[in-house]
């Protein structure tokens, strides 16, 4: 019953953070006639008014992000054409971002590196993971498989070192800039907390990937002592 019980706990922790910005984007995602733009010019005007106009702000479907490669802001569509809270907030935060990438943010510089380091590890422990089997059968020894393990550990913990150093890229990119930005005449006193709600939502599901890739990582520390 215990166990049931850790169980749930787990998977509430990890995947309710995700429900629950889900709700609450699509609650403030409802067009807003008494707002001039939309997301998409919004983070347009942000940038210029910073000395950004190199930064161009672009449709994309895989997810709102922005691409310290490209210098890029990527919005998805309903964002970068919408007139919403959800879309002008989510704007503002991709904006922080570059503005954390124009004044050499440490914090997101290291997580830059650390991306690419992960990609090829997760690669090279994904490949590991398929050899162990090979590799314990071929030699007849425990100590290739540990090996196998121990190198896929380190590829997960990579990983885990990824999400971690997000979290405070994250937090900075909300609350320090994207949530100034937006008080300054943007959006009505009356939005600031359900702007701030918003942030919070997407910040938890960060929070939650975070608490997966070091449970994933403890996992395979766990598997390598036995």
């Amino acid at each position: 019953m215990l166990l049931f019980i850790l169980i749930i706990f787990v998977l509430l922790l990890f995947y309710l953070p995700a429900f629950w910005a889900q709700a609450v984007l699509r609650h403030y995602g409802q067009a807003r006639e008494d707002f001039p733009g939309t997301g998409g010019e919004l983070a347009r005007h942000l940038l210029d008014r910073r000395g950004l106009q190199h930064v161009p702000v672009e449709v994309t479907e895989a997810g709102d992000h922005y691409d310290p490669q490209a210098k890029a802001v990527r919005l998805s569509l309903a964002h970068f054409e919408g007139r919403s809270l959800t879309a002008v907030t989510v704007a503002a935060h991709e904006v922080g971002h570059a503005l954390q990438h124009h004044e050499g943010y440490t914090p997101l510089l290291v997580r830059t590196r650390l991306v690419f380091a992960a990609q090829r590890a997760e690669k090279v422990g994904a490949w590991l993971m398929m050899l162990m089997p090979v590799m314990a059968l071929l030699s007849r020894s425990p100590l290739g498989a540990g090996m196998m393990l121990l190198a896929g550990a380190l590829s997960f913990g990579v990983a885990a070192l990824v999400h971690l150093v997000t979290l405070p890229v994250e937090l900075d990119a909300s609350y320090r800039r994207a949530l100034p930005m937006l008080t300054r005449g943007y959006i009505p006193p009356r939005d600031y907390r359900a702007a701030r709600r918003i942030l919070t939502a997407c910040a938890l599901t960060y929070v939650a990937t975070a608490l997966a890739s070091t449970l994933n990582l403890w996992r395979w520390l766990a598997i390598i002592r036995r």
